[in-house]
């Protein structure tokens, strides 16, 4: 017998369609899937956020880390359970475009739909920052450049992965300035600020958080620009990607929560609503205006338009 967690589908017409009877939400625990190490703004975020949700829902709400694939190794595991909204991915929409192509490229007669995950609420927009490590000769983006050139295929940057926004920015810097960049891609940002720090490579793209901004004051990165809008108040020197003259490159990040494929609509705006009220607690914000994040807030479809947007680009 199905359980009161459990999604059924009820046929009103044979060869017709169906119809989704959606039981009371949440039943039991909630289970979040960050798509990065522990250590991160978006872990720190989502736990926060996990935290404030399980104090107003009265039910445990579970963080796990699953890192890989830029990202979208947990989106594969979220499409292996039910859709009745208990589990959900905490991930960046640069995600959904990989996994699209990533589907998109196999087999016509394979079913990717599963594969896609539903956008139920963003989060936050994070700014893009990059850094010159130890190893790098020079302290300005323009240093970095000319060193390129002079040693092609010699200078090393690291990003969180494949197709994610820091290697994009590296694919569009390295593309209008004609340079031969290696790419070293990492799970995450915990071993890769730890190699960042050990001068293991000269540039690093990464997100505004505590742990980066600290090396900088400290002096264990040299800023080289931010991917934002415009400069960030916690970093007034430091210019625009766009401001030097990439503006192709000057890239952000937009995190969000999303749900498994099939899950009913009137349930993804249930928990939109219920997310856009813990977003509002002031621990919630602290934490986001503690490294230059923007609040993201709106609904499940606003999300999803802005995802579509992010995936296009």
């Amino acid at each position: 017998m199905p359980t009161r967690r459990t999604l059924l589908l009820l046929p009103f017409a044979a060869g017709v369609g169906a119809v989704w009877a959606i039981p009371t939400w949440p039943v039991g625990s909630i289970r979040i899937l960050v798509a990065y190490p522990t250590g991160g703004v978006s872990d720190l975020v989502a736990r926060a956020l996990a935290r404030e949700w399980s104090e107003r829902l009265k039910v445990p709400v579970l963080v796990e880390n699953r890192p890989g694939a830029g990202g979208t190794l947990a989106l594969e595991l979220l499409s292996r359970t039910p859709p009745d909204g208990h589990t959900l991915v905490f991930t960046a929409s640069a995600a959904m475009g990989m996994l699209r192509d990533a589907a998109a490229s196999r087999s016509s007669s394979q079913n990717i739909a599963p594969m896609l995950a539903v956008p139920v609420a963003g989060v936050m927009r994070t700014p893009l920052l990059l850094v010159g490590t130890s190893a790098l000769e020079g302290h300005t983006l323009a240093d970095m450049v000319s060193y390129a050139r002079r040693h092609p295929g010699s200078l090393r940057w690291a990003t969180t992965g494949e197709g994610t926004t820091g290697h994009r920015v590296l694919q569009r810097i390295s593309r209008q300035a004609d340079l031969q960049i290696v790419h070293i891609p990492y799970k995450g940002g915990g071993q890769q600020l730890t190699d960042a720090l050990g001068g293991h490579f000269e540039v690093l793209s990464t997100n505004v958080a505590p742990t980066q901004l600290a090396a900088l004051r400290k002096g264990g990165f040299k800023a080289l620009a931010v991917g934002a809008p415009a400069r960030l108040p916690l970093l007034p020197d430091v210019p625009t990607l766009a401001e030097l003259g990439y503006p192709q490159a000057n890239l952000d990040s937009l995190f969000g929560l999303f749900a498994a494929h099939g899950t009913p609509p009137e349930l993804v705006e249930r928990i939109n609503q219920s997310i856009e009220q813990a977003l509002r607690a002031p621990a919630i914000r602290a934490r986001l205006q503690d490294a230059s994040n923007q609040l993201f807030e709106g609904s499940a479809k606003e999300f999803a338009n802005q995802v579509e947007r992010e995936t296009s680009r």
